[in-house]
């Protein structure tokens, strides 16, 4: 779910086996994406993986660093997310959202060759699109509660709000 001049594109690390299955971003139950887009004030209700098409009307977009079909994200190469990286600002520059999100810190290090990147904003843009970190949303990520991992996505819709002069959800 991607088109030109977005508000945010959210861009996860590579599509899980459920949503492999399925053909939805973030469609494995338990994984809290949708909760903390919600929670965070992005959506006025929460959505669900086969909504995702509901984000364009919103200024939301989805995309992924990596296309290929995991279990889990580690199981791709440090080459694919290098490459996925690649084409990821390759997409930007296309579609030039006003930010990007990735959603997974250490596929965003591999990806963008930046071993000491931090969760929030990034110091470098992509062209006029400014980039932000964000904890990956899968159950698997233990390290952010949903209360935590909606925290740091309302830090980037207040960014969002300044950045763009009025509030994310539309």
């Amino acid at each position: 779910m991607i088109g030109p001049d977005l508000r945010v594109l959210f861009c996860g690390i590579n599509p899980g086996l459920w949503s492999g299955a399925t053909g939805h971003h973030f469609a494995r139950p338990g994984n809290r994406f949708w909760p903390a887009l919600f929670r965070s004030g992005f959506t006025p209700r929460q959505l669900r993986p086969d909504e995702e098409g509901e984000l364009l009307t919103l200024g939301l977009g989805i995309t992924n660093v990596a296309p290929r079909t995991t279990a889990k994200a580690d199981q791709l190469t440090a080459q694919e997310l290098r490459d996925g990286g690649r084409a990821l600002v390759e997409r930007v520059a296309h579609y030039r959202p006003r930010v990007l999100a990735v959603l997974g810190l250490g596929a965003y290090r591999t990806a963008f060759g930046r071993p000491r990147t931090a969760v929030g904003r990034q110091p470098d843009s992509l062209g006029d699109t400014e980039v932000w970190v964000l904890p990956n949303p899968s159950g698997l990520n233990a390290h952010y509660t949903l209360d935590a991992l909606s925290a740091e996505f309302r830090k980037l819709r207040a960014e969002v709000e300044r950045l763009c002069g009025g509030p994310a959800e539309q």
